[in-house]
């Protein structure tokens, strides 16, 4: 089945056709690192992960390149940078924030399964391919300098003849009427109300590089210019899928595109748009001043959020249950009936592999198929409900596909927090395993009672590939005695 993506562009579900299958292309938008990030920041980053998944899956892994960029110059940093090291100067505290809470987006994604994308680029580690970008734009007449600020002119790119796309396509808006919508700053600087900046001046202590466009203060860059500078540095000109949440369509992403097109006489930037939707908590919007804020942090260690900690696991499936282009509302009821069906999943597993499956086992068919509808994935849930019930009837090929499915989407690695009883899977051993079980155990006593180690040591260790932990005791007369259960 071919893989089928809609696009935000168009607004239309389209057949994908990388520009070059042997170079796949995907630009993600990434965290602002100054605090840690929240629950919506997790939708975009578990979605995109399951497409890489996708895409390394149906064009080799060597042959596809994901790019999520980290944005760490931003005035949330320096806020953040100011109140957390009042001692310090505001570069090096700006370091000591960045640093730190890149790490904690990374601990946190890591225990949700995310896989790391093959290149994490760091906006300041950029500034060269920016001012490159700006100073082609100030060239072919896109944007200007006034007042130790460089700004961009959509009314000049609507302005102009050839390939360029029009300025408003990807929101479908026209400039009048993102006039009447937007909050656009009034500046005396800006020739035109939805003039954006490229570049601007620093404040006193802010970092600051030597600025283009002829400029002789530094300064540093807007917010639109870092994706287009990164994504142009790592996947090309123009490259296969950008994708983010529902949020960025605009203003973020229509300047991007603006920004790369007009520099490179391109019709596209990327061939395919993704967007995530909202998320709102219990049915309402999530912010502070409502209380119901929430990290990804919150979710996996503390019990604020439905009395309990949540494993990544469930955080995961509870992402995925709702198409990635729904709003989705972020319920304790939701986590409760993803951690069970988790549970039901595993314990219709076990006693066919109690070992686990090896990483070996391709995703089903069935599996692909959903995906390859726009990311279907309430399809691929169906298909585990319906193996589970197979698997707990007896059927060993379903309880393989049920395995191999959840490894796909890693909702099977155990990472659970083992002190907490409510996390540990209860698995069922039929009678034919316990039998089997048992005969090695004998054979095992027997060859202790001969003083023969290696052959005792080789059915342990036979045992143990089972998922069976051998206990070594004495009964009340002092005899040996060994007890087995599964491994947790």
């Amino acid at each position: 089945m071919a893989l089928r993506l809609y696009d935000t562009l168009t607004k239309q579900k389209r057949e994908f056709a990388p520009l070059d299958p042997h170079n796949v292309r995907m630009y993600v938008c990434g965290p602002t690192v100054y605090d840690f990030a929240h629950i919506g920041n997790a939708r975009p980053v578990i979605v995109f992960d399951v497409l890489f998944r996708l895409l390394r899956h149906l064009y080799g892994e060597s042959h596809v390149k994901y790019v999520r960029n980290i944005t760490d110059v931003d005035d949330k940093i320096n806020d953040r940078a100011a109140r957390d090291y009042p001692g310090l100067p505001l570069n090096e505290a700006i370091r000591k924030v960045t640093e730190k809470t890149e790490q904690q987006f990374h601990d946190d994604v890591d225990a949700l399964g995310c896989l790391r994308p093959t290149v994490e680029p760091r906006a300041t580690e950029h500034i060269a391919e920016m001012r490159q970008i700006i100073e082609k734009l100030v060239a072919g007449g896109f944007a200007y300098a006034e007042q130790d600020h460089v700004l961009f002119s959509p009314a000049a790119m609507n302005a102009a003849n050839g390939v360029l796309p029009r300025y408003g396509a990807l929101a479908n808006r026209t400039l009048d009427e993102m006039i009447a919508g937007a909050r656009v700053d009034v500046a005396p600087y800006k020739r035109d109300a939805t003039d954006f900046v490229l570049w601007k001046p620093s404040k006193p202590g802010e970092p600051s590089w030597p600025s283009p466009a002829g400029i002789t203060t530094e300064g540093r860059p807007g917010w639109h210019i870092e994706c287009s500078a990164m994504s142009w540095k790592h996947l090309g000109e123009t490259f296969d899928i950008h994708g983010g949440g529902i949020d960025l369509v605009f203003p973020h992403h229509e300047n991007e595109v603006a920004q790369t097109c007009c520099a490179f006489h391109t019709s596209r930037m990327a061939q395919t748009w993704m967007h995530n939707g909202f998320l709102q908590v219990e049915g309402e919007k999530m912010s502070k001043s409502l209380g119901n804020f929430v990290t990804i942090r919150e979710l996996l260690a503390t019990e604020k959020f439905g009395g309990r900690k949540w494993p990544g696991e469930v955080v995961r499936l509870t992402m995925l249950k709702t198409h990635y282009r729904s709003p989705i509302d972020w319920t304790a009821q939701a986590l409760e009936e993803s951690f069970e069906n988790i549970s039901s999943w595993h314990a219709a597993i076990s006693p066919h592999f109690l070992s686990g499956i090896p990483g070996d086992y391709p995703p089903p068919e069935e599996v692909i198929d959903g995906l390859a509808d726009d990311l279907n994935f309430s399809r691929v849930v169906a298909e585990m409900h319906q193996w589970a019930r197979a698997a707990r009837a007896g059927d060993s090929a379903a309880a393989k596909k049920l395995a191999a499915a959840a490894d796909f989407f890693e909702l099977r690695r155990m990472s659970w927090d083992r002190t907490l009883q409510e996390f540990v899977y209860e698995t069922t051993v039929d009678d034919a395993l316990r039998a089997k079980f048992d005969r090695l155990i004998e054979a095992r006593a027997a060859a202790r009672a001969n003083k023969d180690w290696k052959e005792s040591d080789r059915i342990r260790d036979e045992l143990a590939a089972m998922g069976v932990v051998l206990k070594d005791g004495k009964d009340a007369d002092g005899k040996p005695v060994t007890t087995w259960e599964i491994a947790r």
